[in-house]
């Protein structure tokens, strides 16, 4: 482990620095200069003052009770911590939980890990990277900061059954593999999921009954939903907060070993007294590696595509739509589809994002070269089968109009021959 964290301890990436631009370290930076204070809630303490600071809406509540936090002892299936999350935060809260856990992400480090205590004099909030880099840079992130969404098979206590496997849970896992230990509301037909359903701790196989969590709207039977701000677990908000927790990890993990392959480089022009803009093969491949790696996740290429219509059970979708920049056609990459697949133009709403924007320069200008021959269905060395034509058109135009670096990057697409007129 030790050896593996170097990658970004250090020279050039310098992860453990104090310096953040981040949404929370601003918070706190505006806090001790008063500012923007806080205001107390004397049924969820800070929670409702701080989501609305990250602009975090409460429609975006999910629900997870498997024990999968540093908090474990205080989650269960009778009191599940609830995670909310804007485009740079994800904010976990539990009942009268003592500390509130953010992964708030920076626009060139990434995900960095805080609490902030539900004290009502003071909401002190602290960095934690040697406690949570033990799980959030473990194998599990290919030992980089990351975000880190499971499914375990839970007991009937939360607790995660190891022994009978786990899933990291991305926009590529079928539904049947997702959110074991997690709270599920909404509608899906005959698709299963993994959701709403515990192990019981006498059988002697951990089987979970897919069938006794399907389609479930309602989640008063299973705790006590008034304890929170949303009585909802959306089952679309969770397929949202998959798709953005991955894509934030691989813009992460991009930065990172662009920089890293940069020094590099530099290094070996200084030792071989090569010219400061020579790139070796070597340094090229490692550019593209990270490049397409984003690439693919940006534009969905192994999407577990839906077998039907889902829906959500509260008013998420409604709201994350709205929050899309649209073109002059009214289109927005928020949109989403959610009867064969989650969005309905597929490319990430995250491109226009400050994470993408910093990307190191080689990294960034071989994503959109990338970008550029799949939309204009060029030959590249990957197929993109959930791409349609008509989807590749549309994207172009969307990004062209509303990401202000398209326009620049990306050439518009081909005119439509005109129908023959019969003539």
């Amino acid at each position: 482990m030790t050896a593996q964290r170097q990658d970004y301890l250090g020279e050039p990436v310098r992860y453990e620095e104090a310096s953040r631009h981040d949404p929370l370290a601003k918070l706190q930076q505006a806090l001790a200069a008063g500012e923007r204070p806080l205001i107390w809630d004397e049924e969820h303490g800070w929670l409702p003052s701080l989501l609305e600071a990250l602009e975090a809406p409460i429609s975006t509540q999910v629900l997870v009770f498997s024990k999968t936090s540093f908090q474990n002892d205080l989650i269960g299936p009778e009191r599940p911590r609830a995670i909310y999350f804007g485009d740079e935060a994800f904010i976990g809260w539990i009942p009268d939980a003592p500390l509130m856990e953010i992964t708030a992400m920076d626009p060139v480090q990434g995900p960095t890990f805080y609490t902030v205590s539900q004290d009502r004099q003071d909401p002190k909030i602290r960095r934690l990277d040697q406690e949570c880099l033990q799980c959030h840079a473990s194998s599990r992130t290919r030992y980089w900061p990351g975000n880190l969404v499971r499914s375990v098979h839970p007991s009937e206590s939360g607790r995660p059954i190891l022994a009978s496997g786990t899933f990291m849970t991305t926009q590529d896992s079928p539904l049947e593999e997702r959110w074991g230990g997690w709270y599920v509301s909404g509608t899906h037909g005959k698709q299963r999921h993994m959701g709403n359903v515990v192990v019981a701790d006498n059988a002697e196989e951990s089987f979970v009954d897919r069938e006794a969590g399907a389609n479930i709207t309602d989640l008063t039977p299973f705790f006590d939903t008034e304890r929170y701000l949303s009585p909802h677990s959306d089952l679309v908000a969770l397929m949202v907060f998959e798709h953005q927790a991955q894509m934030q990890n691989l813009l992460a993990r991009a930065s990172y070993q662009g920089r890293r392959a940069m020094d590099h480089q530099a290094r070996m022009n200084e030792i071989f007294e090569e010219p400061d803009d020579y790139v070796s093969d070597t340094t090229k491949r490692r550019f593209q590696a990270a490049a397409k790696l984003v690439v693919d996740h940006l534009l969905f290429r192994e999407e577990a595509l839906l077998q039907g219509p889902i829906a959500g059970s509260s008013s998420f979708a409604e709201e994350f739509a709205a929050r899309g920049k649209r073109d002059s056609q009214g289109r927005s990459l928020r949109q989403l589809d959610l009867t064969r697949r989650l969005f309905r133009f597929p490319c990430s709403y995250l491109i226009d994002s400050d994470a993408f924007r910093n990307l190191p320069k080689p990294v960034l200008d071989l994503i959109w070269a990338d970008l550029e021959a799949i939309l204009h269905h060029r030959k590249v060395d990957r197929d993109f089968p959930n791409l349609q034509p008509a989807d590749r058109k549309a994207i172009l135009e969307i990004l062209r109009e509303t990401v202000p670096e398209a326009a620049e990057r990306l050439s518009p697409p081909e005119p439509t021959s005109p129908e023959p007129d019969g003539s």
